[in-house]
């Protein structure tokens, strides 16, 4: 059995253009784009390459865009005050700050800061507010990644209903908010962590298979169940080729490009998985697309919301 292959890039083309009308009809209805504005807080690499695809993105998707840097020397309420004035701009239907934040801003930071958004301008779903009226079911602005895995799984005509999904990960971005997305969609849910006992064998029962965890190649065959589809939303860089080599193999062009590079992006699926799942997605090109293609469908959403037709 070879897996077939769940291309995020295409489905997020999908979704990107089913909300160009919408957002061509917004614009003409209210005289501007919606707006999304992004807060970038010091110079973390890899936000820097989450942003300038975001960016580019919304912007070709019809959006306005509007990204803010603050440096990385910046205290925690300056942040605040920059999250004030989106909240309070006409001009901005969504706000977004980027993860992580500076350490130097204190472990409770990130918290903080989402809090103070706006919850109808919350186009991440991290806000309190929305984070119980997803519990409930009623989230007008769902967590990007979930929800964008919610749509690879419908688009690609993955049954949900009546299936057993595992979900390996407990954390407020993914894990727990997949859960209750695949919860409300009638699968049966079992979430594992660190702690669970025996999590390959535990893993190995699901239908649909979300890996979360943030370790490179963790999620092995034992945890697969033959025909299973595995979503992969892990996204590590790895800058040590040994374990590029140990995933890959020696001739592998992923061992290739890291030769040029200095380091990719690796998922928390071994490739080997591939040879016993029925559906899997690839890392990159998987379920990251369809993150972007989630954020740039909640701006519409809070827009409509503020503006409606």
């Amino acid at each position: 059995m070879t897996a077939r292959l769940l291309s995020g890039q295409e489905i997020a083309a999908q979704i990107r253009s089913e909300a160009l009308p919408e957002i061509q009809a917004f614009t003409a209805r209210s005289g501007r784009p919606p707006g999304l504005g992004i807060l970038l807080v010091g110079n973390n690499a890899a936000s820097e390459v989450y942003v300038r695809n975001k960016v580019k993105a919304g912007s070709e998707t019809g959006l306005w865009v509007d990204l803010q840097r603050l440096p990385a020397t910046v205290s925690l309420d300056e942040v605040l005050r920059a999250v004030d004035r989106l909240n309070r701009s006409d001009r901005h239907d969504g706000i977004l700050v980027q993860s992580p934040l500076p350490e130097a801003l204190g472990k409770r930071a990130t918290q903080r800061v989402f809090d103070a958004i706006d919850p109808d301008k919350d186009v991440d779903g991290f806000h309190p507010i929305n984070v119980g009226r997803l519990v409930q079911g009623r989230a007008a602005l769902k967590p990007c990644t979930p929800s964008g895995v919610i749509e690879m799984l419908d688009r690609s005509g993955i049954q949900i209903g009546g299936r057993h999904a595992v979900v390996i990960g407990r954390s407020e971005i993914v894990g727990k908010p997949m859960s209750l997305l695949l919860l409300q969609r009638d699968a049966t849910v079992t979430i594992c962590h660190s702690k669970t006992p025996d999590l390959p064998a535990t893993a190995a029962r699901g239908d649909i298979l979300i890996a979360a965890i943030g370790r490179p190649g963790f999620v092995t065959r034992p945890f697969v169940k033959p025909g299973a589809a595995v979503v992969d939303v892990g996204t590590t860089p790895v800058a040590d080729r040994a374990i590029v080599e140990r995933l890959f193999g020696p001739s592998s062009p992923r061992l290739e490009a890291f030769d040029r590079r200095g380091s990719i992006v690796v998922g928390d699926v071994h490739p080997e998985v591939a040879s016993v799942a029925g559906a899997l997605t690839p890392v990159p090109g998987g379920v990251g697309p369809l993150t972007i293609a989630m954020l740039l469908r909640n701006t519409l959403v809070a827009a409509t919301t503020r503006i409606p037709a």
